[in-house]
């Protein structure tokens, strides 16, 4: 099928009807509208760079920059165009009509520009299917519009197709710029991805430009190189529509200031940095060794258009050198389709994953390639998933990859074996042997699985590593936790799966490591409960572990039994299967397990006490328990607590010391205070075992003061303990003496019990010298407290009260109640008279 030709050209300086006009369409083939061609004039404008001189030479005019365009239209139609500045002879068709400078064409005197383009109506090719950049260097482009009539149809021979002639050289010449420009323009060609912002490449040549046009053709799938629009050369990027725009560099800086992704490949070569477009730095690689043929056998393999595994396997299997992401690439996709590759390639990709070349492997690698390995194991002959074994298990040991994902036992039979258990089995064991450096819980467990994998005998280093591994497991646990990396009890620690399939693979590593967490269960219950919610160990066998399976029962019994830490304590007791008389720190994990961060309750440390006996708390160090909760205990349960520590002191006289004895002494006082007859010396003993037990819990304090005012304040107390008490003055004490004084028992008991309010008379007014703190607080008792009481008696209960006083006194006693009380009435009696003036 013929195609419409189009020509378009701009006049020299002062050509007739040049000024202001823009150039002109001098032919025009048929199937063009008017619509399309004020569509396509904008695309055909050249605009000359600075600094061309006026009359060029001829090797001037060759060296300035052609514009070479492909282009869609509004229609679905495209063009193909090239823009070259030519030198104006003064005749011709195109010198005849034209435009000036000054008129946005880029005319210099003695310079224009001709374009000429090929129209492609929708869905039709240019001639032989080619692509458009493989226009690029045909003779065909001229530069003047043909003489006479055009002809009907033009058509565009054939000509040179040679788009990748040189394209390898070039390639190499722009290696640091390659893999980003390639990632570019990959992007740029695709369906959805344009954003009306163009990749710009600023070359000095604009047949540079082409060059990278040329490369991104061989490089991408067919329909993505169709939708990159492009042209090799402007001065306005910012406002071009095409995907690809080319600038010289004068124009760079103002293509970055547009916002636009600029790539300099004329000028100093880039920083080289980590490129994370995997498949455009294989793509890239595969350029630098000037192997383009493997683009297309890359195409033909399962996978996205632009997945990195294809390119990159078939890259390795022809020899190309790939960087580890590369490598990981391939290996990942292999073992995602095990049957895609034949023999042949599936040897060549093995071959070049495990070259003893290679230096800079990396995790992801290795994690690939053991993937890899368990695709093709039983898929392939042992001697081509052999390499990967070993360099798999070469790194699990040199590398200190812990997430490897190891081969099975069987892999390492025969000489192959060997040969790698000689190499690696020395450094196993040294580093096995090591009980002094860090060495994480991840680390452990590939040494102990790679020792069996090769079958190198450890049994000796056993006891020595399973003593270190235990505490790590717990450690580690709670470091991850701490740090967020699991989200409750649920999620599991980074070594686990790797620890599970060593007590799996592992007889006597599980029975010892079992045993050894057993063993350290009793220190720290709630952190071995804790590992045991997130890690589901497999001790359910013959062996004992009473302490394991106590911290496994908890939770369970936590979540059906709630609050009733009582109830709970029983459960996980019994799952012990051990009494605490035949095992004595089953119950210190039990108290461990429910009681962890608290102390019991004094009825909860009851129930302890009686469920075992003193011996057995003493074994099992829980009798500390048992004095936090007396000494710990609300003042409501003060006589409980009180009683608790009467037989703790009873029953570890020679474990319990220090403040806490003295506090337990200060709450057996309590109780002696209040049910029995003390040793002499109240006050002082209470303020002595204070002292010692300090700091003192302010309720214990507060129990202990008031337990001994109230034995003060009660009538048969001894004379001689209230005069040390009155005598000590000790401000707390007598404060406290002052509220429960004030306290509404007090009151009720000095109104009803005529007794009781003389004796509190004599004591309040017989030491009024006794130090500083007394005789104040003594005055205030008896007009704040006692005289309101005694105005509430009926008249023979205060003749009581006075005979009381000097029954139990003397005459002169009995005297100064009277005074005291004629005091209150005469001030009754004044303040009745003085209401009766008033009121007259």
């Amino acid at each position: 099928m013929s195609l419409a030709q189009v020509h378009y050209t701009s006049a020299a300086p002062g050509a007739e009807g040049s000024e202001g006009s823009a150039g002109r369409f001098t032919a025009v083939g048929a199937g063009v509208s008017s619509a399309l061609l004020a569509e396509i004039e904008p695309l055909l404008r050249h605009e000359l760079p600075g600094g061309v001189p006026d009359r060029p030479s001829d090797s001037e005019l060759r060296s300035l920059p052609q514009a070479f365009t492909y282009a869609t239209l509004s229609d679905g139609s495209r063009l193909v165009a090239r823009s070259a500045p030519v030198r104006d002879t003064g005749g011709g068709s195109d010198s005849a009509s034209g435009s000036g400078p000054g008129s946005g064409s880029g005319s210099r005197q003695g310079i224009r520009f001709h374009a000429h383009a090929v129209h492609l109506p929708p869905g039709v090719p240019l001639p032989g299917d080619r692509l458009p950049v493989e226009a690029w260097r045909s003779p065909l482009w001229v530069s003047t519009t043909p003489a006479g009539a055009i002809p009907d149809p033009l058509t565009l021979p054939p000509g040179p197709t040679a788009v990748s002639e040189g394209l390898d050289d070039f390639a190499v010449s722009r290696g640091p710029w390659l893999a980003a420009v390639l990632a570019d323009l990959r992007r740029a060609s695709e369906a959805e991805a344009f954003d009306g912002r163009p990749v710009v490449l600023v070359e000095r040549q604009c047949a540079d430009v082409a060059r990278w046009l040329g490369l991104a053709s061989v490089t991408l799938p067919r329909e993505g190189v169709e939708r990159l629009t492009f042209t090799t050369y402007t001065r306005r990027p910012g406002s071009s529509a095409s995907r690809v725009v080319g600038v010289l560099p004068e124009d760079a800086a103002a293509a970055r200031a547009a916002g636009l992704r600029v790539h300099e490949c004329a000028g100093q070569a880039p920083v080289a940095g980590t490129d994370e477009d995997v498949w455009a730095t294989t793509a890239a690689r595969i350029w630098r060794s000037r192997s383009p043929e493997l683009f297309r056998e890359a195409r033909e393999l399962p996978g996205e258009p632009f997945a990195a595994g294809p390119l990159a396997v078939t890259a390795l299997c022809a020899g190309v050198a790939l960087g580890p992401d590369g490598r990981a690439a391939a290996a990942g996709w292999a073992a995602d389709r095990p049957y895609t590759l034949d023999a042949k390639r599936t040897g060549q990709l093995v071959e070049a994953l495990t070259s003893p070349g290679i230096d800079d492997r990396t995790g992801p690698e290795f994690d690939a390639a053991g993937r890899l390995f368990g695709a093709l194991e039983g898929r392939s002959p042992a001697s081509v998933t052999a390499p990967l074994a070993a360099m798999l298990v070469t790194e699990a040991v040199r590398g200190g990859n812990g997430s490897l994902e190891l081969p099975r036992r069987d892999a390492f039979v025969g000489p192959e074996g060997a040969e790698v258990a000689g190499r690696l089995g020395p450094e196993i064991l040294t580093e096995l042997a090591d009980t002094v450096g860090s060495r994480s819980v991840a680390r452990t467990v590939q040494l102990l699985r790679v020792a069996r994998l090769l079958g190198v005998d450890g049994t000796d280093l056993l006891p020595g590593v399973v003593a270190r591994l235990a505490p790590a497991l717990l450690a580690e646990a709670a470091q991850e936790e701490g740090e967020g990396e699991g989200e409750g009890p649920e999620s599991t620690p980074a070594f686990a799966p790797a620890l599970l399939e060593l007590l799996d693979e592992q007889f006597e590593v599980r029975t010892a490591l079992l045993g050894a967490l057993d063993r350290i269960a009793p220190q720290d219950p709630g952190a071995v409960a804790r590992f045991l919610e997130r890690v589901t160990l497999p001790f359910t066998g013959t062996q004992a572990l009473p302490h394991l399976r106590m911290c496994a029962e908890v939770p369970g019994a936590m979540a059906t039994l709630g609050g009733d830490r009582a109830a709970v304590w029983h459960r996980v007791l019994r799952a012990a299967g051990l009494s605490p008389f035949a095992e004595p720190l089953v119950l210190r994990t039990a108290v461990g397990l429910v009681w962890e961060d608290r102390a019991p309750t004094v009825e909860e440390a009851r129930l302890l006490l009686d469920a075992a006996t003193s011996d057995s708390h003493r074994a099992a160090g829980t009798w500390a328990r048992l004095v936090d909760a007396a000494l710990g205990a609300s003042a409501a349960g003060t006589d409980e607590a009180a009683g608790l520590a009467h037989d703790l002191l009873r029953g570890y006289p020679t474990e319990i010391g220090g403040r806490e004895r003295a506090g337990l002494l200060l709450l057996d006082l309590i109780r002696e205070l209040r049910t029995g007859a003390p040793e002499p010396g109240w006050a002082e003993r209470v303020r002595t075992l204070c002292a010692r037990a300090e700091p003192v819990e302010p309720a214990l304090r507060e129990r202990a003061y008031a337990a001994l005012v109230e034995r003060l304040l009660a009538p048969d107390r001894p004379g001689a303990e209230l005069y040390d008490f009155v005598h000590g003055d000790d401000p707390d004490l007598i404060a406290a003496y002052d509220r429960t004084a004030r306290t509404e028992a007090v009151r009720t008991r000095l109104r009803t019990q005529p007794a009781y309010a003389a004796d509190c008379f004599t004591v309040w007014t017989a030491h009024p010298h006794a130090g500083r703190t007394w005789p104040p607080v003594a005055a205030a008792l008896l007009e704040e407290v006692l005289r309101p009481a005694v105005r509430a008696m009926a008249a023979e209960d205060v003749a009581e009260v006075e005979a009381t006083v000097g029954r139990t006194g003397s005459s002169g006693r009995a005297d100064a109640f009277r005074t005291w009380n004629r005091v209150s009435t005469l001030g009754r009696l004044g303040r009745r008279i003085a209401g009766r003036v008033r009121r007259g």
